[in-house]
């Protein structure tokens, strides 16, 4: 396999920094990754699916949000709305190199980022969602009381997995404004959900709300023993043979 460094113009004009997978062989198909909050491109889940599709033939463009790993930009101006016009960019950046993506996968926040982001990719014809929230206000539980001290400063130093992260209000306003339901029910894309029940980070139920909002086709793939940041190789590796198997269904014109 292929392992490239990729760059390219986010939203806001910052250089982000990405990686495209590419498989050895023919590629059957092109995808973006989202990666959790505060995560980034070389997380152990975004690496290990990424790696895993490759060697399924599917190119996969995994990148750092803006504010985040090597992408350029301050983390504490960026929100979920942005976020997701950095993914249209690196939709954009993947149609104007290799093919625009046919698959979309989002991790955890990423998740609802590709949700929110895929009627803005015509080519997109499957999403698929990894232990991501049903409502993007999730998060909030995520900030404990720094979020009081962020709505009265404006911003404030949040610790999450043990990493200080900037965040301001904007991004605190901007998740309570997201429709994510009309999102989900106005998919028009094959869905597949995976989530373990083990998830102490967001809940199972977050799943049954996306599967229940989203219209036929649509999957659910229980990820028993996984964890949130599916930090066991073997669950990354099983996540990501399933998705090349489901997405194969509906990426049929690209594998002949």
């Amino acid at each position: 396999m292929d392992n490239r460094k990729a760059v390219f113009a986010g939203a806001h004009g910052q250089a982000l920094a990405g990686r495209l997978e590419l498989p050895a062989g023919d590629v059957t198909a092109t995808a973006v990754f989202a990666h959790c909050f505060t995560c980034g491109k070389d997380s152990v889940a975004a690496t290990r699916i990424a790696r895993e599709l490759a060697s399924h033939g599917v190119a996969v463009l995994r990148f750092d949000f803006t504010g985040l790993g090597q992408s350029d930009g301050d983390f504490a101006n960026t929100t979920f709305t942005s976020n997701v016009d950095d993914l249209v960019c690196a939709a954009d950046h993947l149609r104007d190199t290799i093919g625009a993506p046919s698959v979309l996968i989002g991790h955890s926040l990423g998740g609802a980022a590709v949700l929110a982001a895929a009627h803005r990719i015509p080519e997109v014809r499957a999403v698929a969602t990894i232990g991501a929230p049903a409502d993007t206000a999730h998060v909030e539980h995520l900030l404990g009381s720094s979020r009081e001290q962020i709505e009265a400063d404006g911003v404030a130093e949040v610790l999450l997995a043990g990493r200080p992260f900037r965040i301001g209000n904007d991004f605190l306003l901007d998740i309570k404004q997201q429709n994510q339901t009309a999102c989900i029910a106005g998919l028009d894309r094959a869905l597949l959900v995976m989530h373990s029940p083990q998830d102490d980070t967001v809940g199972v139920d977050n799943a049954r709300v996306i599967f229940d909002a989203a219209r036929h086709p649509k999957s659910f793939v229980s990820l028993d023993g996984g964890d949130h940041l599916l930090t066991d190789r073997a669950d990354a590796a099983y996540v990501a043979r399933v998705l090349a198997a489901w997405a194969s269904r509906y990426l049929a014109e690209d594998m002949v």
